[in-house]
């Protein structure tokens, strides 16, 4: 089979495609030969070797932490799935760049028919993370008043429909060219985070959902009303921020869950949810679709097309 392989923490532009004997499904896993996989922020972390000390991994390794694509074997405990079904999963923190995949059976959903592979595989992490933000972690309300930062990207997108979908109020930080994007997806007020200091133009945020991290999460406290919630997928916030704030801080890692993004593919079947490929690359190219996405401007989701 294909794969991308880390034989070494650096640059993600020494990213290789080469050929690895085939995986094979444990008890409770799936075969999955992998249409497509999607890049995530977390990818080019771990392959720079900033994850290392949380995340230690063997060398050489294969990255990527999503991916749709279709069963072909299943393990002897699996009743769950037969090959032919299509499928999309976080299948964890590695593995994902490569023609064929195992995972575990309870971290899967089924595809989405409206949905193709390359849309399918966008949705895993980032929808997972989106929720678990705002609902498992950040209580959200009908209501409520919510600032999202980076609101254009993966789980901003995400979190912004959700968020609208559950009655609040929507505030969104992004560059001016997305701010019709994120409108579009639901936010009622989007402030480009390059022109202005988004911590001057609001006040008496019930929650702030920080996909950024640094000084962003810093001036985030200042719009928290008091009570509010600053959740981040980022870095852990200060707990004495959060006290002179009269707010809470929480930081968590995202969890997956097949019945969950069972539950989660259902709104985007309806389609309640909507996702946006900002890119997609063959396999081949993952280096540099890693590289751009360092960038941190994507609008939606990369996606890498395996079977290009």
């Amino acid at each position: 089979m294909k794969a991308i392989r880390v034989a070494a923490y650096g640059s993600p532009e020494a990213l290789r495609l080469v050929e690895i004997d085939d995986p094979v499904p444990g008890d409770d896993q799936v075969l999955i030969d992998v249409a497509a996989a999607s890049v995530n922020p977390i990818d080019w972390k771990i392959v720079s070797g900033a994850m290392q000390a949380f995340i230690p991994l063997p060398l050489p390794f294969t990255p990527g932490v999503d991916a749709a694509g279709t069963v072909v074997a299943v393990g002897r405990n699996v009743t769950a799935w037969s090959p032919g079904d299509e499928v999309l999963g976080f299948i964890g923190i590695v593995g994902a760049y490569a023609s064929k995949i195992v995972a575990d059976a309870s971290r899967l959903a089924r595809r989405p028919s409206r949905l193709s592979f390359h849309e399918a595989a966008a949705i895993p992490a980032a929808t997972l993370t989106a929720w678990q933000a705002l609902y498992e972690h950040g209580d959200l309300r009908p209501g409520q008043k919510v600032l999202i930062h980076a609101a254009a990207g993966g789980v901003g997108s995400a979190a912004v429909q959700l968020a609208r979908l559950a009655g609040a109020h929507v505030i969104a930080t992004a560059s001016a060219a997305n701010h019709d994007y994120v409108r579009d997806l639901g936010a009622k007020q989007v402030i480009d985070y390059r022109a202005g200091d988004f911590a001057r133009q609001v006040s008496d945020v019930d929650l702030v959902l920080d996909l950024m991290g640094g000084d962003t999460q810093a001036r985030s406290w200042q719009v928290l009303k008091p009570g509010g919630l600053l959740v981040s997928t980022v870095s852990n916030p200060a707990a004495t921020r959060g006290a002179e704030a009269k707010g809470e801080g929480r930081h968590f890692a995202t969890r997956s869950d097949g019945t969950q993004l069972a539950a989660l593919a259902a709104l985007y079947a309806r389609g309640d949810l909507r996702v946006r490929i900002d890119e997609a690359v063959p396999l081949a190219q993952a280096g540099q679709a890693l590289a751009r996405s360092m960038d941190g401007h994507a609008r939606g989701k990369r996606v890498l097309d395996v079977t290009a």
